[in-house]
């Protein structure tokens, strides 16, 4: 179905397991390959769903030199939108505990943004999920960040997860994409590319 790509070695750079596991569902080939620091620092007037293709196109800038004519690059970066305020990895438990808290009771946004890119070609998009969580205990959300540790989630959760089962109410849109990467949209594109 996806023959057009048989040309291309699909590189994911990804250190994230869910985007492995999402994209290895699609059935294609392909090898994983990171570059750890690059820079996911924005410019502070970005709208909510420019932000993450920003970030996902200057992670795929920071490959370009290295990739092979024959490559066919896949990167992503997610993050959550609530109140107006960017939600991003929390950088500690006291933090984690804090975005769960704001996320409480309210709908918020979860926005990713995919850059394909080979050396002589570039797309970019992004999705938009809303979630509304239930009112979380203290309790909940800290048994919560306490078992699962998600220092490394946009928004402190993953929606796979305990949290997810107890605390989310609905979704609006792809679940897929609150998982990190819109796997439906990503099949489309990769189906035109």
């Amino acid at each position: 179905m996806l023959e057009n790509l048989k040309r291309y070695k699909i590189v994911l750079a990804s250190a994230s397991p869910r985007r492995r596991e999402l994209l290895g569902g699609l059935g294609i080939d392909f090898t994983v390959r990171t570059i750890p620091g690059i820079d996911e620092s924005f410019p502070p007037d970005l709208a909510a769903e420019e932000i993450p293709v920003y970030i996902s196109q200057k992670k795929a800038n920071a490959y370009l030199s290295s990739l092979d004519e024959k490559e066919l690059l896949i990167t992503a970066d997610t993050i959550v939108w609530n109140r107006g305020k960017v939600l991003g990895k929390p950088e500690s438990f006291e933090d984690a505990v804090g975005m769960l808290r704001q996320l409480s009771g309210h709908t918020h946004q979860v926005i990713t943004g995919v850059c394909l890119l080979t050396r002589d070609k570039s797309l970019f998009f992004s999705v938009t999920s809303e979630v509304t969580f239930a009112e979380l205990s203290e309790e909940e959300i800290t048994y919560y960040v306490e078992t699962y540790r998600p220092l490394d989630k946009a928004g402190a959760y993953g929606i796979q997860e305990w949290i997810g089962f107890v605390g989310v109410e609905r979704i609006s849109g792809s679940f897929y994409n609150v998982m990190g990467l819109p796997i439906q949209r990503l099949y489309q594109e990769l189906k035109h590319f």
